[in-house]
């Protein structure tokens, strides 16, 4: 029998909150009669991440899945092999820190199901990041909206809710984590939808997602979706651009 729900959660250096962040998923999804799964996605973590998943394996049993990266290999990969494992109807991704609620799962979840939206993200209205990772987050927004041509508020927003169908047929590498609204939209995937969330302060360390190179490279893999969602249904546009380009430069030498 196919699961309600499934939950991919990619942590790197989050052994603080992950007791909590267990307990109140489950408290959630037994108030509302669901049936889920926790994918943990330890992204090689150094301060003892690993043995409190471990810890919660052997409270939860098979209500929680745990995959371990030897190394940190990034967000991407993690959502990435989460995605792979997830069973649920309708797949969640959240944050490890506590700043994305569980409590919004039921309202997204009925959005994949009633309103049928392939996919929801969250809006992040009103957040309680530093302001040296809002205003860059801003600026992205507005650029993702321009070249993607989706309306939406907080691509990055890490609650999102997903049709399975949508998971497993997307791949996600480097930085595109950012773009999975796009990616889905590339994939025939185009009824997305926002649901504004409650964003809360985090508790426990500190951002392991802030400085500006992280922008630079983000833009970069957002160029590369744009030049293959331009060109690579019609290659030969580009290729008869090379070759005109060359033909010219030839003529003129």
């Amino acid at each position: 029998m196919a699961l309600d729900i499934s939950v991919v959660v990619p942590l790197y250096n989050e052994r603080e909150s992950l007791p909590e962040l267990a307990q109140w998923i489950d408290s959630v999804c037994k108030s509302e009669g669901l049936s889920y799964e926790i994918i943990m996605v330890d992204d090689g973590s150094d301060d003892g991440s690993w043995q409190v998943v471990e810890q919660l394996k052997a409270q939860y049993g098979d209500k929680i899945k745990a995959i371990h990266f030897m190394r940190n290999y990034g967000k991407s990969a993690a959502l990435y092999c989460g995605f792979e494992a997830a069973e649920g109807e309708v797949v969640f991704t959240m944050d490890a820190d506590l700043q994305d609620s569980p409590d919004e799962i039921p309202e997204m979840r009925r959005m994949i199901l009633e309103d049928g939206l392939d996919m929801v993200s969250g809006w992040k209205k009103k957040r309680y990041d530093p302001a040296g990772k809002r205003l860059p987050s801003k600026f992205f927004n507005w650029t993702a909206r321009i070249v993607s041509g989706i309306k939406l508020h907080d691509f990055n927003c890490g609650l999102k809710a997903y049709r399975q169908e949508v998971v497993k047929n997307i791949e996600v590498y480097g930085e595109m984590h950012r773009y999975i609204p796009y990616l889905a939209k590339n994939a025939g995937f185009a009824n997305i939808g926002e649901k504004p969330v409650r964003h809360q302060a985090r508790q426990f360390g500190k951002s392991k997602f802030m400085g500006w190179n992280r922008f630079v490279n983000g833009y970069l893999d957002l160029l590369s979706l744009w030049f293959l969602n331009s060109f690579g249904l019609k290659p030969m546009h580009i290729f008869g651009f090379i070759g005109s380009l060359m033909f010219f430069l030839g003529f003129i030498a």
